[in-house]
This record gives structure tokens, C-alpha cells and sequence, in this order.
């Protein structure tokens, strides 16, 4: 059975132009993509530091890391 949360981004989906239903379908695949490389590579890796560098190789993750530092960087001043 398919949620009613499914159903109602089905028809967001649907409202977008087909330039956005392609950018969007692109951006799911590249997501499920790099969760399953990750997953697959986390699993290979024998210890928590091949592991840490694993995660940090993926393309999202040092931009996340910047943004986590920048939030945080008012209570080093405080």
C-alpha cells in the first residue's frame, strides 16, 4: 500500500515542468547511487578509520562538514 505521503509528492512530481522531473529523477538516482557505494564500501572497510575515510570521499559530505562547522563556530567565540 502506498502512503499518503507518496501520493501527495506523486502530485507535486506531476506539477513540475519535465526539465524539473528530470533533474529531480536525476538527483534521486545519484542519491541512491552514492548510498549504495557508501554502504557497499562501509561494509568492505575493516576498521573505523578506512570507514571515517570512506564517508568523508563522498561528494556531500565535506560541504556538510563546513556547514555543521559554521553553525557551531558561534559557540567557539562565546
Amino acid at each position: 500500500m502506498i502512503s499518503l505521503n507518496l501520493e501527495e509528492i506523486e502530485r507535486s512530481v506531476r506539477a513540475l515542468s519535465v526539465e524539473e522531473q528530470l533533474w529531480l529523477l536525476e538527483r534521486i538516482a545519484r542519491q541512491i547511487r552514492e548510498t549504495e557505494y557508501t554502504k557497499d564500501k562501509l561494509a568492505d572497510a575493516k576498521n573505523p578509520e578506512e570507514q571515517l575515510r570512506v564517508m568523508v570521499s563522498q561528494p556531500k559530505i565535506p560541504s556538510e562538514i563546513a556547514a555543521k562547522n559554521d553553525e557551531f563556530a558561534i559557540s567557539e567565540i562565546l
